[in-house]
């Protein structure tokens, strides 16, 4: 608990010192001390001083009333944990600055009141609630606030908050970027307008006649519920759609304000009905309730960074699960084209490896150094991924979102766990073979291209680096395993760039831009526009991906140097390599101890590749999908069960009975993507 300013008197003198006489003050300090006291009391024994002094109890009510007289409190309605901004990052900067150095607000307000009184308007919450219902209404009898929500201000404020949230939605509904997100609606007359209609319609009711009390019977107010489930279904829509549309930052942000505008106006209409008496009371705690609840969320930050980034996250992983569904080797002939796939990747990687010891060599600053390397990796990357082979650390970023979607979209079933754990054999076996393919070829042709240097130049160009090649290898005298994690989120992070370009490609109609494109239909024709066109849609954000990958890992080593970091980065298929230029750079003249510790560290750099790139992109897709972590430990039951009574399959091509039913799983959740049809 944070630091309370606790008040030495108790509520009983603290009442009378106030609440003698008729106070006709509107100063906040009674109010702030009584609720100080009463923290850290039997609430019982409150309401029973309470009952026995009803001159002090009579004051202390008329007290509270005249306190909230007069007082606006739309803004704690229309205002308070709705966003404020149409982008995030503004949004973000003014609940920081609110936290902070909170606003200065009109002190004749309610809004000013409750931030007063409540300095912790979470606990003060939770104080409430953790109090009896019979208490709780007892006080509001005493205070004779019961009827709080019969007032004919009160009425007048909710109407105005109702209203004022109609305005606001139908201002960002009628956003031509967010009506495209739900084409389906342009052929049906609009909710948004349809339903501040049905709220002129209320306005009139309130105004004709000022005792009318709404019910749930009112056919006004079941059309209103109607169209605003309506409006809420438009949103659901537009947030579906954005897997076909994509999104960008702003439209995200419009829906989101829209859905918590429709959710605070049911608020609102849920305090306005009075089907039995006892409602007034209930209605009257409720919207006490509810704006402490809105005051304590208004500067929530991670509320705000849950709700704006889940559908990015979603989005994201969206694509990269659409890339990921080829990652996972179903036949013999799958695993074995994933094992070609991958010792091309390897054959690549071998040069990579002699090409950054010759980089090595190059004089000249750490920054030119990581500008060579930079180059070299990114080069490298952009060939593998262009020549359609496989790097075997880029598939986990990929295959997690598409395990992640599985999990979402299908039933809590055992079967269905069972079929997963089945699907998680076939990666497992895809990732082991690719492993090893990187691996195998990687060690013998950056072997063969050293040893060709040392016969056609008459030196051994690894001589001079085969110690520290040797030390990187070495888990206890080196880095290995923290320089191994960095790897993995770089992989993880080049997963979050491919599937945020597969967004905004799809949202800003790249592809079909370029094959409209005026310039190229004229000057190269209707054919090669097009070409271009399916080109990029197809390789772009795998081109960028690499690019960028590689820019991550030939930078982190010179900048550690620069900064004087022990930072740098290990990957299983470069370790690979490097273990072969170590060797041939000490003329195998090593020890057996040196040798092995080396042998082993290699698997051991491409699991951590593997489990940091793979984790990280699962949180990023359970959170996106919002899946049951509860639910997940019985998945991951289920898996360790399959692996003791089938650990074979994890490992090779196996038939199994299940290879249908997990073939499904995955068909039946991933979307092909018109590029891959």
């Amino acid at each position: 608990m944070g630091f309370i300013f606790r008040h030495r008197e108790g509520f009983s003198t603290i009442l009378t010192k106030y609440f003698s006489f008729q106070n006709e003050s509107k100063s906040l300090d009674p109010l702030i001390e009584l609720l100080s006291s009463i923290r850290s009391e039997d609430f019982h024994e409150v309401l029973d001083f309470l009952e026995e002094n009803k001159e002090l109890t009579e004051n202390f009510g008329y007290y509270i009333r005249n306190l909230f007289e007069g007082k606006p409190f739309n803004l704690s309605l229309t205002e308070a944990n709705i966003l404020s901004e149409n982008a995030f990052y503004p949004e973000l900067k003014k609940r920081l600055l609110d936290k902070i150095l909170p606003s200065v607000e009109n002190e004749d307000t309610i809004w000013y009141l409750v931030d007063t009184v409540s300095v912790r308007p979470k606990a003060d919450l939770e104080f409430f609630r953790t109090l009896k219902k019979d208490h709780l209404d007892e006080i509001f009898r005493l205070l004779k606030i019961d009827q709080f929500i019969l007032k004919p201000s009160v009425k007048n404020e909710l109407l105005f908050s109702l209203n004022i949230l109609a305005w606001r939605i139908i201002g960002n509904a009628m956003d031509v970027q967010v009506v495209n997100m739900a084409p389906e609606y342009r052929n049906f007359d609009n909710p948004f307008l349809a339903m501040q209609n049905e709220i002129d319609l209320l306005n009139h009711s309130y105004k004709d006649n000022p005792d009318f009390q709404l019910t749930s019977k009112d056919v006004n107010y079941k059309q209103i519920k109607v169209l605003m489930q309506q409006c809420l279904d438009f949103v659901a829509l537009a947030f579906k759609n954005s897997a076909k549309y994509g999104i960008s930052g702003k439209i995200n942000q419009s829906l989101i304000k829209i859905r918590q505008q429709l959710e605070r106006m049911s608020d609102i209409l849920s305090v306005m009905i009075f089907d039995k008496e006892e409602d007034v009371l209930r209605n009257s705690k409720r919207l006490f309730f509810k704006i402490l609840e809105y005051k304590s969320h208004k500067n929530n930050l991670r509320e705000l960074i849950s709700d704006s980034t889940r559908l990015k996250s979603h989005l994201i992983t969206n694509h990269t699960a659409e890339t990921g569904s080829h990652y996972i080797a179903s036949t013999s002939k799958d695993y074995m084209s994933m094992f070609w796939r991958a010792s091309g990747g390897g054959v690549i990687v071998g040069a990579l490896c002699v090409l950054k010891l010759l980089y090595g060599y190059i004089p000249g600053s750490d920054f030119s150094h990581a500008f060579f390397y930079a180059f070299n990796y990114a080069m490298g990357f952009i060939m593998i991924y262009l020549m359609n082979y496989t790097l075997a650390t880029k598939q986990p970023a990929m295959t997690a979102a598409t395990m992640a979607k599985v999990l979402s979209e299908g039933e809590n079933t055992r079967k269905n766990y069972v079929d997963f754990a089945h699907l998680v054999s076939k990666l497992f076996r895809t990732q082991f073979i690719a492993f090893m393919g990187n691996v195998l070829l990687a060690f013998p042709i950056a072997l063969a291209i050293i040893y060709g240097m040392d016969v056609i130049f008459k030196q051994n160009f690894a001589v001079e680096k085969s110690a520290a090649l040797l030390k990187d290898l070495d888990p206890i005298q080196s880095k290995a395993i923290f320089h191994a994690c960095i790897a993995g989120f770089f992989l993880f992070i080049s997963g979050i760039i491919s599937g945020n370009i597969g967004n905004s490609s799809v949202f800003y109609h790249i592809p079909k831009r370029i094959e409209k494109n005026p310039f190229l239909n004229y000057f190269f024709g209707k054919n090669a526009a097009k070409g271009l066109s399916e080109y990029y849609a197809k390789n772009w954000a795998g081109i960028i991906s690499n690019f960028w990958f590689g820019i991550f890992l030939g930078v982190t080593g010179p900048i550690g140097l620069f900064f004087g970091l022990d930072l740098d980065i290990r990957h299983i298929t470069f370790a690979s390599g490097n273990f072969a230029l170590g060797l041939y750079g000490a003329d195998f003249s090593v020890s057996n101890a040196t040798f092995w510790i080396a042998f082993f560290t290699v698997f051991l750099i491409g699991f951590f590749n593997f489990a940091v790139s793979f984790g990280l992109s699962m949180i990023l897709a359970f959170q996106s999908r919002k899946i049951n972590f509860g639910e997940v430990r019985e998945i991951y039951r289920e898996i360790f069960r399959y692996f003791m009574k089938n650990p074979l399959r994890f490992f090779l091509p196996l038939r199994s009975n299940l290879d249908n039913s997990a073939k499904e799983m995955v068909d039946n959740t991933v979307v092909t993507k018109p590029e891959d049809q």
